[in-house]
């Protein structure tokens, strides 16, 4: 049998066989949430055996009222207060049934035809714990989402040469490898907005790491999906636009994601390579500080403890 019929028939065989729970936070995400849920029915085929779960963190619009009346029919848990990303996933994964797979999505996510099967298929590969797909950004360009396991080598070439010019060299911790892009294929991490987690996954790895809030948390889980001996696998035939950029216009979400690299870097390294670690943060902010207010918050998250912003992201 040719490698293409052998897809084919494993496709097929996802209709009948697959179980597949889709996890949405929210948190004031009124503006996007509705096209989100506009693009499962499509993004959904072929699955037969699917549930849509909206967990939402106190939000104070209309998020929760536009989720609960889409026709897609979704389940919706509040948690009475902005527990965090993390805290959110747990209480949905809590309430799934754990022989299901799980489609972590970011309410400005839009899934296109068939992402969700494609990235389903690759789960069935035991090598593979967890699978994301290719980003798009509105204008169909793909979006750098692919990352490398942060070091002192990202971190000084980041600030040193900038995030695009260390990521052409390789250096940082942006991937931007073009072929990888096209061909797919293993990486260290991925942007968290969109990603598949394997039953065999959920209960190996556990529950997500509730201490980081917001940011960085994606970057721990799949950590621990390595940690555990299964790859994370790129998969550019699923595909799906990502809106994002928020943190780049809301300096407390600058703050809390430099805050969150440090804290994430600090967990896994010495007191003295971490010091180094936060030395080349404050040494590329310092050096980009007339260029924003998202660079002088993320100065200043690098210089005062994490504990206060997610002290005052929680009010």
């Amino acid at each position: 049998m040719s490698s293409k019929a052998m897809k084919d028939n494993t496709l097929a065989s996802l209709h009948d066989g697959t179980r597949l729970a889709v996890v949405v936070v929210t948190y004031n995400s009124a503006d996007v949430i509705g096209g989100l849920l506009d693009s499962l029915p499509s993004g959904l085929a072929g699955l037969a055996d699917t549930e849509i779960v909206i967990v939402d963190n106190k939000s104070r619009d209309a998020s929760v009222d536009i989720a609960a009346s889409h026709p897609v029919n979704v389940r919706v848990i509040q948690t009475g207060r902005n527990a965090g990303y993390a805290a959110a996933i747990n209480a949905a994964a809590a309430s799934i049934d754990d022989e299901r797979h799980l489609l972590i999505l970011n309410p400005d996510i839009r899934l296109q035809p068939g992402c969700a099967r494609t990235l389903v298929s690759r789960l069935h590969d035991p090598s593979i714990g967890l699978v994301v797909p290719q980003l798009l950004h509105e204008d169909g360009s793909i979006t750098h989402s692919l990352r490398r396991e942060p070091s002192l080598i990202t971190a000084w070439s980041d600030s040193l040469l900038g995030t695009s010019f260390a990521g052409r060299l390789g250096l940082g911790e942006i991937v931007k490898d073009e072929r990888l892009y096209r061909a797919g294929g293993t990486v260290d991490w991925a942007s968290g907005a969109a990603l598949a987690i394997s039953a065999r996954t959920r209960k190996a790895v556990g529950a997500w790491d509730e201490t980081f809030f917001l940011y960085s948390e994606e970057v721990d889980y799949m950590e621990r999906v390595r940690r555990c001996g299964l790859k994370v696998a790129y998969e550019p035939a699923a595909r799906a636009v990502h809106i994002g950029g928020e943190y780049h216009e809301n300096v407390g979400l600058s703050a809390l994601m430099t805050s969150n690299r440090i804290h994430y870097y600090g967990r896994h390294h010495g007191a003295a390579a971490t010091f180094l670690f936060r030395l080349g943060i404050i040494t590329g902010e310092v050096m980009r500080f007339g260029l924003g207010p998202g660079h002088r918050a993320a100065l200043s998250a690098a210089l005062r403890p994490y504990s206060e912003y997610r002290a005052a992201l929680q009010r």
